[in-house]
C-alpha cells in the first residue's frame, strides 16, 4: 500500500531545555526539554509508526526489515535524523567527528547536521567556527580558556539556515529553536560548557583532545551555501543545502502543490501552519507539529493549505531537482 509513515517520537531532557516545544503540540514531561528526535532510528530514541500497516512498529526494525520501502538503500542504518531543538539556555560548545574518526573511535557515523532556525529571540547568537589558524594556536587556546577570542559569534534571526559540517566549531545559542538535520549519530565532542554543573553538582564531561584532533584548520571557513527558491501558483520550494550526506528542501504552501518524488524516499516536518497531505486517493491531516516519512513507493503527492515544511532527503540523488 503506497501510504505515508508518521511518527510518534522521543523527548530528551537537557541542563540547556526549556518548554517551548509544547508549541508544537508535544506533551512535556518538564520544562528543561530540549530535544524531540522527531524522525530518528538511532538507539538514543527510536520513532515508532503510529498509522497504517506497519503501526506500532519501531523505525529501526522498519528499516532493517523492509529496506524496500527505502529504495532498498544499501546504508547499513537508516542514515538521517530530524530534531527540533529547544535552547533555553547555551549549548555547550562542540564539534562532530567525519565518518572515518567516529567509526575508527566511537563505533559509529561522524555527524554532519544543519540548523533551520524556526524562532530567535531579539540578538540571539550562535557559534559557528573558530578562530585559531593552526592546531597548536588551537590547543593552546582551549588549554587556557581563551574563548572570547577563539569562538566566533553570529546573530540569527528566524528563517536563517546553516550548514554545519563535521569538524565545525559550534553551538546553538539562548533563545532558539531550531529544526536540525543530521546524519544519524549522537557522537560530541565537548570544547568547553561554561563551567556548569548539572543536578548532582558535577561538571559535564569535556572531550578537549578529541576536538583538537577533529576540529577544522583554518576554523573560520564555513560553507558557502547556495540557496535557490522556486515560485509555483500555489507553493515555494526553497532547495536550502545539497550535500554529501542530505539534502535540504524548505517547503511553503499556501494553496494547492503537486510533488513528484526526487530520492529514495523523504523525510517531511510541518513547522507551521495546517492543511492535509494527499497520497493514492487518501487524504491525511497536517498539523504543526507533525512529522512523517514518504518512502520509496510513493511517488506523487500533493500538499494543500497553509503549511511550512522542511523535507530532506538522504544520498544518493542521481534524480532531478523538485
Amino acid at each position: 500500500m503506497k501510504e505515508p509513515l508518521f511518527l510518534n517520537s522521543v523527548l530528551q531532557e537537557k541542563i540547556w531545555g526549556g518548554d517551548h516545544l509544547k508549541e508544537f503540540g508535544y506533551d512535556l514531561p518538564s520544562d528543561k526539554v530540549g530535544e524531540y528526535w522527531a524522525i530518528s532510528a538511532h538507539p538514543h530514541g527510536v520513532s515508532t509508526i503510529a498509522n497504517g500497516e506497519f503501526k506500532g512498529q519501531k523505525l529501526d526494525q522498519l528499516y532493517a526489515s523492509h529496506r524496500e520501502l527505502f529504495g532498498d538503500s544499501k546504508k547499513e542504518v537508516f542514515p538521517l535524523l530530524t530534531k527540533i531543538l529547544d535552547a533555553n539556555d547555551w549549548l555547550s560548545v562542540q564539534v562532530h567527528p567525519d565518518d572515518e574518526y567516529g567509526q575508527k573511535h566511537e563505533g559509529e557515523l561522524g555527524k554532519t547536521e544543519c540548523w533551520y532556525i524556526i524562532s530567535a529571540e531579539p540578538g540571539a547568537e550562535i557559534i559557528y567556527g573558530h578562530n585559531a589558524k593552526s592546531r597548536e594556536e588551537l590547543a593552546e587556546m582551549i588549554k587556557s580558556g581563551d574563548w572570547d577570542h577563539l569562538l566566533r559569534k553570529v546573530k540569527v534571526k528566524t528563517g536563517d539556515f546553516f550548514h554545519v559540517p563535521s569538524g565545525t566549531m559550534h553551538a546553538i545559542g539562548a533563545g532558539i529553536v531550531i529544526l536540525e538535520t543530521q546524519q544519524s549519530s549522537d557522537t560530541t565532542y565537548r570544547v568547553y560548557d561554561f563551567d556548569r554543573k548539572d543536578d548532582q553538582g558535577n561538571l559535564r564531561e569535556l572531550h578537549i583532545q578529541q576536538s583538537i584532533d577533529v576540529l577544522n584548520i583554518p576554523g573560520d571557513k564555513v560553507p558557502e551555501n547556495q540557496v535557490k527558491t522556486e515560485k509555483f501558483a500555489d507553493a515555494e520550494i526553497t532547495t536550502l543545502v545539497k550535500s554529501d550526506f542530505f539534502d535540504v528542501y524548505k517547503w511553503q504552501v499556501h494553496g494547492e502543490h503537486e510533488f513528484t518524488k526526487v530520492a529514495d524516499y523523504t523525510l517531511v516536518s510541518v513547522l507551521d501552519g495546517e492543511g492535509k497531505l494527499t497520497v493514492d486517493g487518501n487524504e491525511y491531516p497536517l498539523k504543526k507539529g507533525a512529522h512523517f516519512i514518504l518512502p520509496s513507493n510513493v511517488e506523487n503527492w500533493t500538499l494543500s493549505g497553509h503549511l511550512e515544511i522542511i523535507a530532506s532527503n538522504p544520498q544518493p540523488n542521481q534524480m532531478k531537482n523538485y
